[in-house]
């Protein structure tokens, strides 16, 4: 037995207890101790049970929900799966997502080829993300999807945190920062834009993933780069660099380039022509995350912010805005408007002459003026042949799609309508020295009575006088009695045949300019005077191209055309207008170092007023009037629009040779006889009581002569008598 096995035990047999039997005999009176510690541990021992039973319930929760949501994510991933399978098939090449504009661009250039103007959905060419400025690529991606390079097209912690602000922020979860990566963006842009947001987000996922497999993470930025609108027409940061900077996005700095990053997140609020200090408060923003990120150096980011990014010269001065607008209105629709090829049109604008025209019309209205006035004002200046070469639709520069008052305000003509009544009265035979009437006149117009129209000064006529003088003077009822003599119809004719392209006022009261007109007509009217006598049809557009055809599709649109009234009667009828500034209401327009004909206008109740007229070289027109149509106060056409209309020729001119006017030089210029006045004049009555004085002076020297008369004669006497006494 001593040799067996190691696990073999010893029989020994249990230990037995048996109660004492004097003791089974007692009554404990308390429990014995160990009793008391089993007690107690089954006291214990229920809270742990209970402990137990929860641990065992949640487990057995937990893997009910892993279980279902094992087979819900199964289930989730395959139909995600499918969805990402389906437009993944649909995806076409990316080359034909990078451009997504809908009409094609307008590029604006002056007479001299430089460019001044964008109009329509500007596109600067494809750009890819290792073409472009470093800078410019890495302020994209620091501002919109810093793990760009990292996702597989969402971004779990990205939209964690958009929901975070903007629950900070006191929105709801999915309104305001949606944290979208770039990926999620093309998809919105390309696929879903119109979508209500709650479904877009819902479709962007599968679409990003499905374009993440179909294509690179350079060519999903290239989409990105070349389809992003960034204000003022641009799509695309080659567009927007060269529309802001006059550079390609080759060449943009680290201050350019965060500018152009931050309008991604509003285009049009942030924007550096509309408000450029902005535009680089948001740029500092975007030099602080491309810091952060490590894209610049704290030198390079401290350099970005003392040198902000700044508009070019074309840029900044947003110059013929309004020019472009009525270019765009006037070129054909089906090319301009239906077409999706990018358009460059050559124009005759001028930049030096718009500058002239904004600074004379500035200088006016803030030395001359009442301050916070509201009245408005547009000026235009065409060469003779029509070619227009500034434009200024209203005080403030104008912003694309401004009210343009000088080619889209319909307001009556007053008196700057006279010079068709005198062109179609020398036309039909009067001469400029021809002796007219200025007197009362009384008109019957069938169904209205008798009409009497006044001049200027109630009550003031100056009874025979010249056709000079009349223009001159701007005297209504000589007009009104020119023009009945020749006709109505023959003043319709020859105001239509110089380009007033509209109905004109029935009646008589046509000769005193009761129709309406656009500034623009009415100086392209009298630029038909200057090119002596011939209709000049304005015009702005004098080449159309189709980028990168090398013949122009369309050119000149306007110019010079008919003959309305002949050599002589326009030689006349300019003179008659150098008379006006000579001699007449217009004498404010007047220029030291040239010769000026011109003609005022004031409408009835002086809701407008006019100035429009010409050196040898240029014509220009000035309208004066509140866009509500209420009344100036103490505006005519011969005051404020004539000194606006000098301003403007003495900028526009500077420095050119005097072109003298092609009109007729008489010997002597008719005289001009004053107004017969009731009532004597002022200076008459001064000198009547200047002769008061003189007559009490003479009637004193009168006295006193007498007296030294009288006096010597009694000396005289005394001495002969005191002789004869001697004798």
């Amino acid at each position: 037995m001593t040799n067996g096995s190691k696990d073999k035990h010893k029989l020994v047999a249990p230990k037995r207890h048996f109660p004492d039997p004097k003791a089974s005999k007692k009554k404990p009176s308390k429990p014995t101790a160990a009793k008391s510690s089993r007690s107690s541990a089954k006291r214990k021992r229920t809270p742990a049970k209970k402990a137990g039973f929860a641990t065992r319930s949640m487990r057995a929760l937990g893997r009910m929900i892993w279980w279902t949501g094992s087979r819900f994510a199964i289930v989730f991933g395959l139909v995600l799966g499918g969805f990402v399978a389906i437009d993944y098939r649909n995806l076409p090449d990316a080359n034909s997502l990078m451009d997504e504009r809908q009409r094609g661009s307008v590029t604006m250039l002056d007479h001299q080829g430089n460019t001044f103007a964008w109009r329509g959905d500007q596109f600067g060419g494809l750009v890819e993300p290792d073409t472009i400025s470093p800078h410019l690529r890495n302020a994209v991606i620091a501002t919109e999807d810093k793990r760009f390079y990292r996702h597989l097209g969402i971004s779990p912690r990205g939209i964690a945190g958009a929901i975070r602000t903007n629950l900070r922020e006191g929105r709801s979860a999915f309104d305001g920062h949606g944290g979208s990566t770039i990926t999620q963006q093309v998809a919105k842009d390309v696929y879903f834009l119109d979508l209500p947001s709650k479904k877009r987000k819902l479709k962007e996922v599968p679409m990003s993933i499905a374009m993440e497999l179909k294509y690179t993470k350079d060519e999903i930025l290239a989409i990105y780069l070349n389809r992003a609108y960034l204000g003022s027409g641009t799509n695309g940061f080659e567009a927007a660099s060269q529309r802001y900077f006059g550079k390609s996005a080759r060449e943009v700095n680290p201050a350019e380039a965060a500018m152009l990053a931050g309008l991604l997140k509003a285009p049009t609020r942030y924007a550096p022509t509309r408000n450029l200090e902005r535009s680089q408060e948001r740029a500092n923003l975007i030099i602080g995350l491309m810091e952060a990120q490590g894209y610049l150096t704290k030198s390079q980011a401290t350099d970005a912010r003392v040198n902000p990014a700044q508009l070019s010269e074309v840029a900044r001065e947003r110059a013929g805005g309004y020019f472009a607008d009525w270019v765009m209105e006037a070129a054909p629709e089906f090319i301009i408007k239906d077409a999706k090829q990018d358009v460059v049109i050559k124009t005759t604008f001028d930049k030096r002459i718009q500058k002239s025209a904004e600074e004379a019309l500035k200088y006016v209205f803030e030395e001359k003026v009442k301050q916070g006035s509201k009245a408005q004002a547009a000026i235009v200046v065409l060469s003779k042949d029509g070619a227009v070469r500034a434009m200024v639709g209203g005080r403030h520069t104008g912003a694309e799609g401004s009210f343009n008052r000088a080619t889209q305000a319909l307001r009556q003509t007053g008196s700057a309508f006279k010079t068709f009544v005198y062109a179609a009265a020398l036309e039909s035979g009067y001469q400029y020295d021809s002796v007219v009437l200025d007197e009362p006149i009384t008109i019957n117009i069938p169904g209205s009575g008798p009409w009497t129209p006044d001049n200027y000064l109630k009550g003031t006529y100056l009874g025979e006088t010249t056709l000079t003088t009349a223009l001159a003077k701007s005297i209504n009822t000589t007009a009104v009695r020119v023009s009945e003599d020749i006709g109505r119809k023959r003043v319709e004719a020859v105001a239509h045949d110089f380009g007033i392209n509209r109905d004109l006022a029935p009646g008589p009261a046509l000769a005193l300019g009761a129709s309406e007109s656009t500034l623009l007509e009415m100086t392209g009217a009298y630029a038909g005077i200057l090119n002596s006598g011939r209709l000049a049809i304005p015009y702005g557009l004098t080449a159309l191209t189709i980028q990168g055809d090398p013949e122009p599709l369309l050119g000149k649109s306007g110019g010079s055309g008919l003959r309305v009234i002949n050599d002589r009667a326009a030689e006349q009828l300019t003179y008659m207008m150098n008379q006006v500034v000579e001699t007449g209401t217009g004498r404010r327009a007047k220029l030291q170092d040239r010769e000026v004909a011109g003609k005022t206008g004031t409408t009835n109740s002086a809701r407008d007023a006019w100035f429009i007229g010409f050196t040898g070289d240029y014509v220009a027109g000035v309208w004066m009037g509140y866009d509500d149509n209420s009344k100036l106060s103490g505006v005519t056409g011969g005051g404020l629009p004539a000194e606006i209309w000098k301003e403007t020729m003495l900028r526009v001119h500077q420095g050119m040779p005097a072109t003298p006017l092609n009109m007729i030089r008489p010997v002597e210029p008719p005289s001009v006889p004053e107004p017969e006045i009731a009532k004597p004049a002022p200076r008459e009555k001064k000198r009547q009581t200047a002769e008061k004085p003189f007559e009490k002076f003479e009637k004193k020297l009168d006295k006193r002569m007498k007296k030294i008369e009288d006096d010597a004669e009694n000396i005289l006497n005394q001495i002969l008598n005191s002789l004869k006494k001697k004798n």
